[in-house]
């Protein structure tokens, strides 16, 4: 399968990007690569892509990175919703965050909406109450009869 993706070049501190087709498998610091699409450098902003090439190697079933989606999404190349970016070593970290919190809330959850059940109903009960107690309005003739006029 096919990839579009940043091929990091450049010296130390100084990072400068190809846009490259590559064979997913294929590492991206390979020197190999299908087709040279297009160039990115974060430092000066400076970006040149072919547009038409782009759409070109999607139509034919390559897949774009997501920081990459979302460069050529900011600037215009393709139209959609940005992705969300993880990396793998963020996720993995978040995923062992979340085992113990998944353990806790299938535990808690179940005593909180019968609170809050309880807390809804006892508000429409009172609300019911409230307006069963308002005193009747007067009807606007008398109201016009009662009001002194200067």
């Amino acid at each position: 399968m096919l990839m579009i993706r940043f091929q990091r070049i450049g010296r130390r501190n100084d990072p400068a990007f190809r846009i490259v087709v590559t064979e997913k498998t294929a590492s991206p610091k390979a020197g190999t690569y299908v087709d040279l699409v297009g160039s990115y450098n974060p430092k000066t902003k400076a970006f040149s892509a072919d547009g038409e090439r782009i759409q070109e190697w999607i139509g034919k079933g390559a897949q774009v990175s997501p920081s990459l989606t979302n460069l050529l999404i900011a600037k215009g190349v393709l139209v959609g919703a940005k992705v969300p970016v993880v990396s793998k070593k963020n996720l993995e970290k978040n995923i062992h965050k979340e085992e113990p919190a998944k353990e806790e809330a299938a535990a808690a959850p179940v005593a909180e909406p019968v609170a809050e059940e309880v807390a809804v109903e006892e508000a429409i009960a009172e609300a019911e109450d409230a307006t069963e107690e308002a005193p009747a309005e007067t009807p606007a003739e008398e109201v016009k009869e009662e009001t002194p006029t200067a």
